[in-house]
């Protein structure tokens, strides 16, 4: 007969108590049956966890310990053994008993390397629980980790730089990025680590570095890249002095020179974090939300933001949105950095096309539209082409986009008075007025022509605004109006009208006190689109003829 552990004695010892069922009350016997059991299992634990710490000839139970801590469900599992090895092994590192020296025998010596094992074994365990364990396990998990990193730290032998590039930390972070199932944990080591101490977030990047540079984009099962997003995401703005780089997670490095106390160390650490996200050939939605943090969040970590240029240009000449929020960016280093863009306002231009006043990065993308037409230098002709082109956009656009654009076009008037003759053009000659007034008149804007110097945008007039006076929206009909009226405001808060959406417009008519009712048939009609009378000259309208409507 094989012979049983000792914890596992003492589950079928509480078994065996286990009283006969009552009829009248079988559930609460089966309950305080399962209740005695699991008390004798933990008491079990205690037990065998005092007699290691007691004397060394009970170090076997260790290995009873772990495997009984195998056998339980990381998932939804009690995580007590864990803790009572965590003691364990915190108790045997204070106490040296894993530290090898000089003087250490040769029997000392096997049994220091035994319990290294068991130690690394133990640690894999924890590891696999945080990375795919419950939301309560993860966190137990990780504490149980971080303690144990700093027991390394303070009685083994080895150097601080082989303690955080080769220890628990990078193991960690591994765990936390590599697969999805450690949400949880992930978010505790951000909140309590992560942006609290200054050594956990320089070795993170160092880690995270290390994590990015293995990564296949053959394994679907490996979501690193947007873990790693989220991870870097949460780090707020870099200190602003080295004197600020004070709070340690472990013991500060004796060496005034070391890594962990320069300002340049920690922005190159995270600086190639970044890089090696970026090299990882991102999806267009992971694209998108670095383009958000570029200039809040990224830039400001990088000690050479020109090694930015070639995500950045890469992702303008996408196009559709993924360019639109790489205006930011772009914006950010012309601005700070003096980069040189060939054919800026043309590739600028080609963004307006009929899905920009759709976007959810429409007040972002007319922010930036606005301060890269500030300028009083530009030519009349590249503005003109600006107007007339979002001037017509606006014909299909929704309401609460026409009503951002059209204050944004008095602006740019005002800014640019040469522009000021597109609103009404008058026809000097007799013979050409009878002949648009016989033909009409073909528009001699361009809208096909991608160079903004060539669309013909100064030989047009700005008509679309006045169609927009008939809108059906009362707001956007009452706003177009403003370009016939005189020039008299000096310019429009666009902050006023940027974020504006039809919720917004809604509520803003249903809450509008009326000064007095409004004017309603007196007739209430039974159809929506009726038919005419017979015999009338009225015909019916291209609604009635196509649909018949009960």
């Amino acid at each position: 007969m094989s012979q049983q552990s000792p914890l596992a004695v003492g589950i079928m010892a509480g078994k065996k108590r286990k009283r006969e069922t009552l009829p009248s009350k079988p559930e609460k016997s089966r309950a305080n049956s399962q209740k005695g059991g699991k008390d004798n299992a933990q008491a079990n634990i205690v037990l065998l966890e005092t007699q290691i710490l007691e004397s060394r000839k009970h170090y076997n139970n260790i290995a009873l310990l772990i495997a009984a801590l195998r056998d339980q469900d990381i998932r939804k599992g009690d995580l007590t053994t864990a803790v009572s090895l965590c003691r364990v092994f915190s108790r045997l590192l204070a106490a040296g008993r894993m530290t090898e020296t000089k003087d250490t025998l040769n029997d000392e010596y096997i049994v220091q390397q035994w319990l290294k094992e068991r130690y690394t074994e133990f640690a894999e365990i924890v590891l696999t629980s945080l990375r795919e364990g419950g939301s309560e396990n993860q966190n137990t998990a990780l504490t149980l980790l971080m303690r144990l990193l700093k027991d390394e730290a303070s009685h083994l032998n080895s150097t601080e730089e082989y303690m955080w590039r080769f220890g628990l930390l990078p193991r960690i972070v591994r765990a936390l990025v590599e697969y999805d199932a450690g949400e949880e944990g992930r978010e505790a080591f951000i909140e309590r680590y992560l942006t609290e101490f200054d050594d956990i977030r320089f070795y993170t990047f160092t880690a995270l570095s290390e994590v990015l540079s293995s990564y296949d984009p053959s394994n679907a099962a490996n979501t690193a890249p947007i873990n790693v997003i989220k991870v870097l995401s949460a780090v707020e703005a870099p200190p602003s002095s080295k004197e600020q780089l004070s709070n340690f997670y472990l013991p500060p490095p004796k060496k005034l020179k070391h890594s962990l106390y320069s300002l340049t160390a920690h922005k190159k650490a995270a600086q190639e974090a970044w890089l090696s996200l970026l090299r990882t050939g991102l999806p267009s939605a992971h694209r998108k939300t670095i383009l958000s943090l570029i200039s809040p969040t990224i830039a400001p970590w990088f000690l050479k933001v020109e090694l930015l240029m070639d995500f950045l240009t890469d992702s303008y000449d996408v196009g559709g949105s993924v360019s639109l929020l790489a205006l930011s960016g772009l914006f950010y280093l012309i601005q700070e950095k003096n980069l040189d863009y060939p054919f800026f306002y043309e590739k600028l231009y080609s963004l307006l096309d009929a899905e920009t006043l759709h976007s959810k990065h429409r007040s972002r993308f007319l922010r930036l539209l606005d301060t890269f037409l500030a300028s009083t230098h530009l030519p009349a002709a590249l503005v003109a082409s600006f107007i007339k082109r979002l001037s017509r956009l606006m014909l299909h656009a929704p309401p609460a986009g026409i009503v951002a654009i059209i204050p944004w076009i008095y602006n740019l008037l005002k800014r640019h008075p040469t522009c000021t003759f597109m609103i009404h053009r008058e026809v000097r000659s007799t013979e050409t007025k009878q002949q648009f007034d016989k033909e009409g008149m073909d528009d001699p804007f361009n809208m096909h022509e991608n160079d903004p110097m060539h669309t013909n945008a100064v030989e047009s007039s700005l008509w679309e605004i006045e169609m927009l006076q008939s809108h059906y929206h009362p707001n956007v009909a009452t706003l177009a109006k403003i370009i016939s009226e005189q020039f008299t405001k000096q310019a429009y808060n666009l902050e006023d009208f940027l974020d504006h959406s039809y919720a917004s417009m809604l509520d803003a008519e249903l809450s509008k006190n009326l000064k007095k009712p409004p004017v309603i048939e007196y007739k209430i009609p039974k159809r929506i689109f009726p038919k005419q009378e017979i015999g009338t000259p009225l015909q019916n309208s291209l609604l009635v003829k196509l649909w018949h409507f009960s």
